[in-house]
């Protein structure tokens, strides 16, 4: 499962105005902040892990986000499960669409899952659209519950859990973390937790651990894998 440094990996995170593209080739560490995922893809790469839904079923039921769900408990609140292509594809309004999710005997959707669907959903036509890239979903909290040797991690927005994953990532030899919170990200719009994100997804690229669940991927009705790697 572990590419090592040999891999072109890259790594992306959303955040309020495009994605933080995170690119880990050997000594070359690169960090860039996109409009969109197509340019964030654009460049060379080997495999990429995104953290956002890739798969979905009609019920927003997956094994992958039950199973994550558990390895973070306490924290099982960050992963957000849920995910359905229906909830954008045919409302625009939340409550609208949680009306119609529990007309279908279905679980309502979260307000911050529904104000990530517009990228969700751009993922979505991308690796349906192009599915010869190496793509897969990851999560961040994941990466950085394995790198501290899975023992619960204080919340990303706080001044703790900002350092100690900063302090992880310097482990994985990403040392530009610090400046990239400092100076890279300045204009951009993307806060720490957005790059330290992005550094995390782009370690589950270039040397996961594992992934949930385990083996032979669940695939949804277009065939895209349902997989979290960490």
């Amino acid at each position: 499962m572990s590419a090592g440094s040999d891999c072109r990996a890259l790594g992306l995170d959303g955040f309020s105005k495009g994605w933080v593209a995170v690119l880990l080739d050997g000594d070359l560490h690169e960090i860039r902040f996109c409009r969109d995922v197509a340019e964030a893809l654009s460049v060379r790469f080997d495999r990429a892990a995104i953290d956002i839904p890739i798969g979905m079923t009609d019920d927003g039921e997956r094994a992958c986000d039950i199973l994550a769900r558990e390895k973070l408990r306490p924290h099982t609140s960050r992963v957000f499960a849920g995910a359905r292509r229906w909830l954008w594809t045919e409302f625009t309004d939340p409550d609208c669409a949680n009306e119609d999710a529990l007309r279908r005997g279905q679980k309502r959707v979260s307000r911050q899952l529904w104000h990530l669907g517009s990228k969700i959903m751009e993922v979505d036509s991308f690796v349906r659209t192009n599915r010869p890239h190496h793509i897969r979903e990851a999560h961040p909290e994941l990466v950085f519950l394995r790198l501290n040797d899975h023992k619960p991690l204080p919340s990303k927005k706080s001044e703790d859990g900002i350092r100690l994953r900063r302090r992880l990532l310097k482990r994985k030899g990403i040392r530009t973390i610090d400046r990239w919170l400092a100076d890279g990200r300045l204009g951009t719009g993307a806060k720490c937790d957005d790059v330290l994100d992005a550094c995390a997804v782009a370690i589950a690229a270039r040397d996961a651990a594992g992934c949930v669940p385990e083996g032979a991927a669940l695939r949804d009705a277009y065939g895209l894998p349902m997989q979290i790697w960490s």
